[in-house]
Formats: structure tokens, sequence, C-alpha cells
């Protein structure tokens, strides 16, 4: 069975590490950048099965990288969910307006986080 990939967009080491360790400690492989353009570039090289953004990057932010993903035909169908320390009144609403398929708040609730990953995958109703 082919691993699904997972992206992690994410500028801190020490959020990247965590969820790198609890993305793969579930069997999935992952693809990381550190920053915006990186983050685009590199999704749209690799084309992952699912996103997790952060939305304060160096460069542009994650609501702009997730605007452009879905402005594209190839990155499209991509289900970006967003994970943010910015979690203030209305930035849920954001996120859905630039086409986030989900949002978590950090510090991060990782049942929330595993089951809001396993939601947006494709085939996620064979993944359990």
């Amino acid at each position: 069975m082919e691993k699904y990939r997972i992206m992690i967009i994410e500028d801190n080491p020490k959020n990247m590490k965590i969820m790198v360790d609890l993305m793969q400690v579930h069997g999935y492989e992952t693809i990381t950048a550190e920053d915006g353009m990186s983050g685009l570039e590199t999704a749209l090289k690799e084309k992952p099965d699912l996103i997790l953004m952060d939305v304060q990057l160096p460069g542009i932010d994650g609501y702009e990288v997730t605007r452009r993903l879905k402005g594209k035909d190839a990155t499209r169908d991509i289900p970006v969910v967003v994970v943010t320390s910015f979690a203030m009144k209305g930035e849920e609403a954001r996120a859905k307006e630039v086409g986030a398929a989900g949002y978590i708040s950090k510090p991060i609730d990782i049942h929330k986080l595993m089951d809001t990953v396993a939601e947006h995958l494709p085939g996620k109703d064979e993944q359990y």
C-alpha cells in the first residue's frame, strides 16, 4: 500500500519537528518547506496528498500560498489545513476564503490534528 505524502510548511524548527515526527509515527511520508515561496514551489513539484500550512511564514504568508495553490490546476485539489498560533476572530473564515479545507490553532491538539488529516485525505474511508 502506498503511503500518503503530507507536506508541512512551517518556519519554526520545533513545530516542524513535532509535526514531522507525528506524521511519520502515524505512517505518513513527509515533505517539508520552511518558507512560503519554497513551500509553493515544492508543492507544485511534489503534489503531496495534503498540506499542513503555517500562516506566519517568511516571504509570502500561508494564506497567500494557499490562494496560489488553489489557483493552479495541478494543485487545486490538494487539501490544505491551516495550522496557526494566529488564532484571532475571523482567521478560520479567512482560511476558508482562500480555499483551506481545515483550520487548527496552536498549541496543537494532537488528536484533533490527526483526525483532521485523516478526514481530508483521499480514500479516507479505506484508511481506518
